[in-house]
């Protein structure tokens, strides 16, 4: 049996963890981008794969990047059924379902899916390592997300002195996967 300190510890890592999605969700209603991508590890990603496409955005910039073109969208998530399984060395993998709806179309049904989550503890705070989202369903999807233009300047050789206006940003198209079996 686990001593009492560990099963302390064990219950304060997860509840923290749960609070994560929760505070995500808080985020996206207020319109908080900062709040949002502070959730994140610093190399933290999000992944978005829908019947059409598949999104992604890794690093600070590119998820600020994400997610003022994800939230033009006006979505209002609630999130269910939440699973968390903690892992060792400051590492955890939880799961949860979610519903999706549209504040700009009278709240909507705009679609519905799943976030495999990947968790990690950075000076003591739990952190989204990686957020994939699998839409089962969605109605509308949000304009894909753009690569920073500092990044994309790096890419396409530019030189380090180039005005930061020249360099055109890119959608970032993460390679598709098979959606999950039900």
């Amino acid at each position: 049996m686990k001593n009492a300190d560990k099963l302390l510890k064990d219950l304060l890592d997860r509840e923290a963890i749960r609070e994560l999605p929760a505070r995500y969700c808080d985020c996206v209603w207020r319109n908080d981008i900062a709040g949002l991508v502070q959730l994140f590890a610093p190399d933290g990603r999000f992944s978005l794969a829908t019947a059409t496409q598949t999104l992604a955005a890794q690093g600070h910039a590119d998820l600020q990047a994400f997610y003022v073109r994800g939230l033009a969208i006006t979505p209002r998530p609630y999130i269910h059924n939440q699973v968390v399984e903690l892992g060792k060395k400051g590492h955890a993998v939880g799961r949860c379902s979610l519903e999706l709806r549209s504040a700009r179309r009278d709240m909507e049904w705009l679609g519905a899916g799943y976030y495999l989550d990947h968790y990690v503890k950075l000076k003591g705070v739990w952190k989204f390592a990686s957020r994939e989202f699998t839409a089962l369903k969605m109605l509308e999807e949000p304009a894909p997300a753009v690569v920073s233009v500092k990044r994309r300047a790096a890419e396409v050789g530019a030189s380090k002195t180039a005005p930061a206006a020249s360099a055109s940003p890119r959608v970032r198209r993460a390679k598709a996967q098979p959606a999950a079996a039900s």
